[in-house]
């Protein structure tokens, strides 16, 4: 059981820090460091001076914010710390709870430490680099079709506007032609670093068998089901991705539909809606699942929510029993 806990409120440029160090009483110290190598340095060495124990008497919460929190995060792991990383829905709510109103960053500190006493949340786990590498060009991936969407949207629209001026075309066609070449550039650099590694292949060709999952989309799970090592059910990685359905009803006069949680990763649960929509209609299994649904009288978007389940339940199962998709329904 960790003695103290560090809650990091994390900013672009800044660690907002509080270290709890009763948490009955709530004392504690607070320090703001850069979101820099130099400030983890600092960092380590006021909580040492503060406690004069070692890192792993400590849990380190902090939220989830995209590329801010990765760095301070690995740097705190491989310094002995124990680092939970939470995601930000989690803990406004856990605020809300408390009754907390007001917001500012060391208040929103003090908030995760308490988070890590009372909640005692899981220890957080770096991916292998092999996987990292792989993650990291997926969203280099994904960024560049952003990209390249919306300059082809721009490019549709300068074609048809009056009067049309030539050079902006010209100028947008070359932009996407650079972003496609980038795009192709990216996949071959995936696919290269995956026939460096036999079990990303054998796991992509299994999840391929699944109709409605295509070629990123498996790269995608690849990447996320790190071999069946990461999420040990399919329940796990459905909570993860945020497709539960929560209700919300009390007594006579409060009964609002059910819907999906939400709180997992938006990208994410966006490639599984649309693989659904594409399973929905060409796999055998979450076809027929999606129709009894239908015919139970649950509503399109319910039953569209219970198709990413069982989709996301297929990807587990082939990755666990290293096979492929074999559809129980005829």
């Amino acid at each position: 059981m960790p003695t103290y806990y560090l809650g990091i409120d994390v900013a672009k440029q800044t660690l907002d820090v509080v270290l709890l160090l009763d948490p009955e009483s709530l004392k504690k110290r607070q320090k703001t460091v850069p979101n820099t190598p130099a400030g983890y340095q600092v960092l380590v060495a006021w909580y040492q001076h503060q406690t004069g124990t070692t890192p792993e008497a400590c849990q380190v919460i902090l939220e989830a914010t995209g590329p801010y929190h990765e760095a301070v995060a690995w740097a705190l792991h491989e310094a002995g710390f124990p680092v939970s990383v939470v995601n930000p829905k989690v803990i406004k709510d856990f605020a809300k709870g408390l009754g907390i109103k007001a917001k500012n960053d060391g208040l929103d500190a003090l908030i995760l430490a308490r988070f890590g006493y009372l909640i005692k949340p899981a220890r957080w786990q770096p991916p292998p680099p092999e996987y990292r590498r792989l993650t990291v060009l997926l969203r280099r991936l994904e960024a560049l079709e952003t990209d390249r969407q919306r300059e082809f949207n721009r490019l549709e629209k300068a074609r048809v506007s009056q009067p049309t001026d030539a050079d902006v075309v010209a100028s947008l066609e070359r932009a996407v032609q650079f972003l496609e070449a980038e795009q192709e550039r990216v996949l071959a650099l995936i696919d290269e670093h995956i026939n460096q590694y036999p079990e990303f292949g054998q796991d992509r060709y299994y999840l391929l068998s699944i109709p409605g999952i295509g070629p990123v989309l498996s790269v995608l799970r690849v990447a996320l089901l790190q071999h069946g090592q990461r999420f040990h059910s399919a329940a796990q990685l459905v909570s993860y991705l945020g497709v539960i359905p929560t209700e919300h009803q009390s007594g006579t006069s409060v009964h609002e539909k059910p819907h999906l949680s939400k709180t997992g990763p938006a990208r994410l649960r966006g490639k599984l809606y649309m693989a659904a929509c594409v399973a929905i209609r060409h796999n055998p299994d979450v076809r027929a699942f999606y129709d009894r649904l239908l015919a139970k009288g649950k509503s399109k978007m319910a039953a569209l929510g219970a198709a990413m389940r069982k989709l996301a339940q297929i990807c587990v199962g082939v990755i666990k029993n290293q096979t492929t998709y074999q559809p129980p329904v005829a």
